[in-house]
């Protein structure tokens, strides 16, 4: 099994996962043509998909979903909440009822050779889930999008072999900076996003000796620094209570408008 942020951050998500003989994406939030092109870029044409699954229907997560599933007829999986918010989205235009499957979190689905099982997340939105995703022995988990955390999501991530985990914001950075104090309050809030360091902290409730790989997800473009969530993330973990160090794990930033490494899960 293999994964790869093809984009990520608060202009626009999209999320290869796949293996050999099934190809996934988790949300379309930028352009189908930049969707085209990334998964061009890993060989992998757009009429191979055989899903995108959504995580809830905030237009950073779904602008390009139309697009895409209209053109290739692609089947979605969502949450009944996110596919009727979806529905209501007047701008991704109408989506074929045939093309929408309704998935609940914590009940496992089969796709080809990759099992499925979402997840319940704390955000602003419909009904949001993450994903996480296991293919013989192999476990990774794709969790963005959460405001805050708690022992049901240290349990779901518990025992992954490569994660893609949210760090949105520095908190110094979105509280001195230009958002109006409403929005500042949003993100800051128990269904907003996780800053940098919430991130660390949860990453060492999860953290294990067969861990692969962490990649360091949505970051805000107005309110983080890829070299800031890096650098806070790996303090987090090497001052935190658990055995490790920031330096024990591989930890990639994934980046804003472009696919990043392709991670091989071992």
């Amino acid at each position: 099994m293999r994964f790869c942020s093809i984009a990520s951050g608060s202009s626009g998500n999209c999320i290869y996962v796949g293996s050999d003989v099934t190809h996934l994406l988790v949300d379309v939030g930028i352009s189908g043509k930049k969707t085209e092109e990334g998964l061009n870029s890993l060989g992998i044409r757009p009429d191979e998909l055989d899903g995108i699954l959504v995580t809830h229907e905030h237009a950073d997560h779904i602008n390009g979903l139309g697009v895409i599933s209209r053109k290739y007829g692609i089947p979605i999986y969502a949450t009944r909440g996110t596919i009727e918010a979806i529905r209501n989205t007047s701008n991704i235009g109408n989506i074929d009822d045939s093309l929408f499957n309704e998935v609940r979190s914590d009940t496992k689905f089969v796709l080809k050779d990759i099992t499925v099982n979402p997840m319940r997340i704390s955000h602003d939105a419909a009904e949001p889930v993450g994903y996480r995703f296991s293919y013989g022995r192999k476990r990774l988990a794709i969790c963005t999008d959460l405001g805050v955390y708690n022992d049901y999501t240290v349990e779901c991530l518990r025992g992954m072999d490569a994660l893609l985990i949210e760090a949105n914001h520095d908190v110094n950075m979105l509280t001195c900076g230009p958002y109006p104090y409403p929005l500042k309050q949003r993100i800051l809030g128990d269904r907003g996003h996780l800053s940098n360091e919430a991130s660390g902290r949860l990453l060492c409730e999860i953290l294990h000796d067969k861990l692969q790989t962490i990649v360091l997800g949505h970051l805000s473009k107005e309110n983080n620094l890829p070299e800031l969530a890096y650098e806070a993330v790996r303090l987090e973990i090497s001052m935190g209570d658990n055995p490790y160090k920031g330096n024990d794990f591989p930890i990639y930033v994934a980046k804003r408008s472009e696919p990043t490494r392709v991670v091989e899960i071992a």
